[in-house]
């Protein structure tokens, strides 16, 4: 048996050759600067080799249903076993997946329930939001009030009103009219009720209405005519119509459309005016009766997915019950898990969809954590994104204990504190993109430091405080902040300086700051993590516009139009469509791709790419790294061009090509790209208070000094600067801090400190305890 996993003349992507060997059974952190090749050798050839080998041991009538998979451009691969990758990928927005359901917390809870619960729901189905409840005739006690249907079945658990969501829709009534205006002045303000209208004449003609009453001045009776009346046959100008209130007549009307295919207009006021509430009758529960009515000590299944994890954890060791006990303890040590990777704050009814990049990775471990598989090989992507110091630790010796367990790990990551703990390193460099795709270093932690590798040079580098911090110029005073966590927060965020909010994971920072552009009439501008719109076929050129004018530029040249050079339009592969891959939706498991045959992932049609400009045909164009773009837009006359690809290197993304799918993006990477195509726009030049969350995500060592720049020059224009950070080197180079915990969830939403990062340094809550070893690090 090898005790490697032996790559040879690996040739992915930008990997030039690539010769290295992956020791079994130990954890190897895979480093180098960002767009290296890191993840083109352990994802595209280690994780996607062993994933067409899986695929081959299913039938053929399985195989059927999957798209072929490439192997891999290498010469050899040797040693490889099952491979799970562990990714920052969000969780999926589907409503119905919850953090419970997620990690199959849910699922053992409601085993718990089917056998100790009193009264009996019956089995774990019966427990379940997702299986449904009601089908067929009969009548349903739904709270107080009767249902009739067909029939009432116990075998699932889903609320028969919201359908197991815990959310029903509703309209905002102050978006449907103007309660200054009567109905004659025009107070509906919806899409094709205008006045003097059919729509609109059907109620100011019912004769249930006064037409010349202010709607504000309406009785409550009234105001159930006109928002909530059930259908009522009736005459309106002679004619037998059915009279129905605006509520329910709005709901049949446009919440039964597909958003998409609405026209513009409609779907606007659709996003304005509809909004979502606690279904009224399971209490947002998801739950129908018989299952909210079973309890154990006293507490519904609802009650414990509303518990923060730590609580639940708690309230679970002291059950105790002889027909169930090698369950509540299996139970037990799922919960612990939460616990130790630092999500337990979370909720188990918590939607997948608002956890962050972070918090999904760490939910995805928790999956694996005290699993009973040996000699797996574990590939989990920058672990410590979105943690604090303090996070960071626990992560880490979740990572040691699958390696304990017998597994091989191997970690994609840039932060010192990972680094460290590794038993084998291999630095990928020495560049970016062309520059990169090699192994600059392979072997044990104290070998790295002594190999003058770019990431050996970073490793130890420490920003110092500053020895005098800007003057703020005011202050944003936000008082009373409530919002989730926040325990009614008074405090002051200085004006025209760089501020660092900062605390452990779920301590209250993104409600914080949720709350600023309330408490302000400057203008705001907010740069998050989040998703970018756009699907696989987008990309940074499209996204910033970058491509525009060089596509104008090669239509100028070859005297074609410029619709020719998109890969979404003319000049699209009539096999791929211009998306490069061939994806294979396969429903009842997670998609796949693979690079199209014809335009072999180029997506132009053969024709397109006959057409140059530059030297250059258009798909190599979009291979080109952003730095280098900047120079190929300044050497052949595209002034727009370079400017919008220089913002990209200004945010430290001179790395990325034009053309990479914006779906492989780290959060961080998102958000600098979001930032730079920001800069230089109206919105950003009016903009005098901007908000970053955590713009260091996915960072290498070098390239801090890219960020802290960058801060620097939006600070110096005159603007106010906020970044919510874990990054110690940003802490250290901010003007002011604002520290929130102690805790998480419910042990945190206070200021615990306000200061600047010297004093920070002095106390001994755990932010200014880490920031006390890290600049202890720069003085020694």
């Amino acid at each position: 048996m090898t005790d490697y996993i032996t790559v040879r003349g690996a040739r992915v992507n930008n990997l030039w050759g690539v010769d290295v060997d992956i020791p079994k059974h130990a954890l190897t952190v895979v480093t180098g600067v960002s767009g290296s090749g890191k993840s083109s050798l352990v994802f595209d050839t280690v994780a996607a080799e062993s994933r067409r080998l899986i695929n081959e041991t299913y039938s053929s009538f399985v195989q059927g249903f999957m798209p072929t998979l490439a192997r891999p451009d290498v010469d050899l691969l040797a040693g490889l076993t099952a491979a799970i990758t562990v990714d920052q990928q969000p969780m999926g927005a589907n409503p119905r997946s919850t953090v419970g359901t997620a990690t199959d917390a849910t699922a053992m809870l409601r085993v718990l329930y089917s056998r100790i619960a009193e009264p009996s729901a019956g089995g774990p189905g019966a427990y379940s939001f997702n299986v449904p409840s009601v089908s067929g005739g009969g009548a349903l006690k739904v709270g107080n009030k009767t249902k009739v249907l067909k029939h009432y079945s116990r075998t699932g658990g889903m609320c028969p009103t919201c359908e197991g969501t815990g959310r029903v829709s509703d309209f905002d009534l102050d978006e449907l009219v103007d309660a200054d205006l009567s109905l004659n002045e025009g107070a509906m303000t919806i899409p094709g009720y205008k006045t003097g209208g059919w729509n609109y004449r059907m109620y100011t003609e019912s004769g249930l209405l006064d037409p010349d009453k202010k709607l504000r001045d309406y009785t409550d009776a009234e105001r159930e005519a006109l928002f909530h009346q059930e259908p009522t046959r009736m005459k309106i100008a002679g004619i037998n119509m059915t009279y129905e209130g605006l509520v329910p007549r709005l709901k049949k009307s446009m919440l039964t459309k597909d958003r998409e295919a609405m026209q513009k207009h409609i779907g606007e006021f659709v996003d304005r005016a509809v909004t979502f509430v606690a279904c009224p009758d399971c209490g947002g529960a998801r739950l129908a009766p018989h299952a909210l009515e079973s309890r154990i000590n006293g507490a519904n299944i609802a009650d414990l997915c509303l518990m923060e994890v730590a609580d639940l954890q708690e309230w679970l060791r002291g059950l105790k019950h002889p027909n169930a006990q090698p369950l509540i303890d299996a139970v037990v040590a799922l919960i612990d898990s939460f616990v130790a990777v630092g999500l337990g704050y979370l909720t188990l009814d918590r939607p997948t969809a608002t956890l962050s990049g972070g918090e999904a990775q760490r939910a995805k471990l928790i999956r694996h954590v005290g699993s009973p598989l040996t000699d797996v090989t574990f590939i989990v992507d920058e672990p410590s994104a979105g943690l604090h110091p303090a996070d960071i630790e626990r992560v880490n010796r979740i990572l040691l204990k699958l390696r304990d367990a017998g597994n091989t790990v191997i970690v994609v990551e840039h932060k010192p504190e990972t680094i460290a703990i590794a038993d084998h390193v291999i630095d990928i460099g020495p560049g970016a993109g062309a520059a990169g795709g090699q192994v600059t270093y392979a072997g044990p932690l104290a070998g790295l430091r002594d190999s003058g590798t770019l990431t050996a040079r970073h490793l130890n580098d420490r920003v110092p405080v500053k020895d005098t911090v800007r003057e703020a110029v005011g202050a944003i005073e936000i008082r009373g902040a409530n919002r989730n966590n926040l325990r009614d927060v008074d405090v002051d965020i200085p004006l025209g300086v760089l501020t660092a909010v900062t605390g452990v994971a779920g301590s209250g920072k993104s409600s914080l700051i949720a709350g600023l552009s309330r408490a302000t009439d400057r203008a705001v501008l907010f740069v998050d993590q989040g998703a970018i719109s756009g699907s696989r076929r987008s990309n940074p050129g499209t996204y910033t516009g970058a491509l525009d004018p060089i596509r104008k530029a090669f239509a100028k040249a070859n005297g074609v139009t410029a619709s020719l050079f998109s890969a979404n339009s003319e000049g699209a592969c009539p096999n791929c469509r211009g998306a490069g891959v061939i994806y294979v939706d396969l429903g009842f498991m997670a998609g796949m791709e693979s690079p199209c045959e014809v335009c072999e992932g180029r997506r132009f049609d053969e024709a397109v790419l006959e057409f140059t400009f530059g030297g250059l045909d258009i798909a190599q164009v979009l291979e080109l790294p952003a730095a280098d773009a900047v120079q190929f837009c300044a050497d052949n006359g595209i002034p727009a061009g370079r400017r919008i690809c220089q913002r990209l290197v200004d945010v430290g993304l001179g790395y990325l090509t034009l053309g990479q799918p914006l779906t492989t993006l780290s959060g961080g990477e998102r958000q600098r790209l979001k930032l730079a195509t920001h800069l230089g726009t109206t919105k950003a030049d009016q903009a005098e208070v901007l908000i970053l969350d955590e713009p260091t995500t996915g960072l290498h060592l070098a390239d801090a000094d890219v960020i802290l720049g960058l801060l620097d020059r939006l600070v110096d224009s005159g603007r106010t600067v906020i970044v919510i950070e874990h990054n110690l080197a940003v802490v250290a180079h901010a003007d002011h801090v604002i520290d929130l915990g102690p805790g998480a969830g419910s042990e945190g939403g206070r200021v615990v400190f306000e200061g600047t990062p010297a004093d920070l340094a002095r106390t001994d809550g755990l932010t200014g305890t880490y920031l006390a070893r890290y600049l202890g690090d720069v003085a020694g």
